[in-house]
């Protein structure tokens, strides 16, 4: 059953304040801080991963890269994807929507703010 939420940042305290957010809101969480291991968990864990929070600026695999590789994998098409990133060009949030992304939330952030944006995309879902 897809129920855990996949946090892939290369920001320490990015990932750890985005896991306490998400758990206050008691929902499940995995962490990974590169793409390359965000792929990895997702190919391993495919079933139960509901929503990938992405970073675009990472070393290695970009968020961009792994956004590609899950949204253009036939098993992965269930899995929601918010690109997470201090990157709010135009052009950077329309990159995403044209490879698939499903939300798009620029750092900083409030916690509130992603638990609220978590929850709307995650009732869209549903309503789907």
């Amino acid at each position: 059953m897809k129920d855990n939420i996949l946090i892939c940042d290369d920001e320490p305290d990015i990932v750890f304040l985005t896991d306490k957010f998400l758990k206050h809101g008691d929902y499940k969480t995995i962490t990974c801080n590169n793409g390359k291991e965000a792929l990895k968990i997702i190919e391993d864990k495919f079933d139960d991963i509901l929503l990938v929070l992405l970073d675009l600026m990472m070393p290695g695999l970009s968020g961009f890269e792994v956004l590609r590789s899950i949204k253009n994998d036939e098993r992965y098409k269930d899995i929601l994807v918010i690109l997470f990133t201090v990157k709010s060009f135009k052009e950077d949030i329309q990159k995403g929507k044209d490879l698939g992304a499903d939300g798009y939330i620029t750092k900083p952030f409030k916690g509130e703010d992603l638990l609220n944006y978590v929850k709307d995309i995650l009732k869209k879902k549903k309503k789907k």
